[in-house]
């Protein structure tokens, strides 16, 4: 395996553009809801995005199915994936793209605290713990709202939910660093969870009776752009990025994602962020960055305060 590289001009604008396409999905999910449902859409973007990474592995004549010992672990990473989409997608009925966007960035508050019990080289440090005390606090702020009406026992709902989201996500980080999965083939493990996402998010839809649509031109242009952009090709930069530069170069600027996403929903939707939101996903943002960019945090200290 190559030495990474330290990020460059190049790389930094590959990442403006992923962390934009990721703020923007929530965005556009909402801004058709009333056409068809999150859930559905979502759904059906994991399906075309794989039938589109199914002809990409083909093409490079590789197999399509993994060893059978690896079948179990991508399955139960999979499964995990669902949830987390599922969550988000029940989440955008209810709350705002906003806010679901950066409660579902908590991932890796919920990853280092199961990272923390279950290997113990992955012990956090007083900053970490810091940086976890920071989030929790902007949690509990950005879920205070201004009265009890039934508009936003819905909000505080769909928060909720999109909280769950964050947390089924930190614990797909924790099962494939506590069992090895990190060194399955990407595509093929990519491609077992956007199949499983597909056919239960389906499900869930035609069960939950979600599957309404009104297929208007801006309908098919969000589908367009979550099948083929969301779901595939920001997957796949992605995964191409984490060949070539340090991953927690990336990881850091990946941040900017709910930044971007609560900028997008007031612009685009005309979302109205509250000032106890605002300053809660500030302590959230300030929490997360302590707790995954410690190690770099640490370093740049060093350098600044010599001794």
């Amino acid at each position: 395996m190559g030495i990474r590289q330290p990020l460059d001009l190049f790389a930094f604008s590959c990442m403006l553009l992923f962390c934009m396409v990721m703020a923007s999905q929530q965005v556009v999910l909402k801004a058709v809801a009333a056409d068809i449902a999150p859930v559905f859409q979502i759904g059906l973007r994991y399906g075309i995005a794989a039938m589109l990474l199914m002809l990409l592995i083909r093409s490079k004549a590789t197999q399509v199915r993994l060893a059978p010992e690896n079948r179990g672990p991508a399955i139960w990473i999979g499964v995990l994936f669902t949830v987390e989409f599922l969550f988000l997608g029940e989440a955008l009925r209810y709350t705002s793209a906003s806010h679901a966007i950066v409660l579902l960035y908590t991932s890796p508050i919920f990853a280092a605290i199961g990272l923390h019990i279950k290997i113990a080289s992955e012990r956090m440090n007083r900053l970490q713990w810091l940086g976890i005390m920071l989030a929790f606090a902007g949690m509990s702020l950005a879920f205070l709202g201004d009265d009890e009406t039934e508009l936003n026992r819905a909000v505080l709902m769909g928060d909720l939910l999109a909280l769950l989201g964050g947390a089924a996500w930190g614990a797909t980080t924790v099962v494939v660093r506590a069992t090895g999965l990190a060194a399955l083939p990407a595509k093929q493990v990519l491609f077992y969870q956007l199949v499983m996402a597909f056919i239960v998010l389906t499900f869930w839809s035609f069960w939950s009776g979600q599957t309404d649509v009104n297929l208007t031109f801006e309908v098919m242009m969000s589908l367009a752009y979550h099948g083929i952009g969301v779901a595939f090709l920001a997957f796949l930069l992605w995964f191409w990025l984490l060949t070539r530069y340090q991953a927690s170069q990336l990881g850091i600027l990946s941040f900017m994602t709910p930044v971007l996403g609560v900028l997008l929903g007031h612009w685009w939707l005309d979302e109205q962020i509250e000032p106890n939101f605002i300053i809660g996903a500030g302590l959230i943002i300030l929490g997360i960055l302590l707790v995954s960019s410690h190690g770099w945090l640490s370093a740049q200290l060093k350098r600044v305060l010599p001794g």
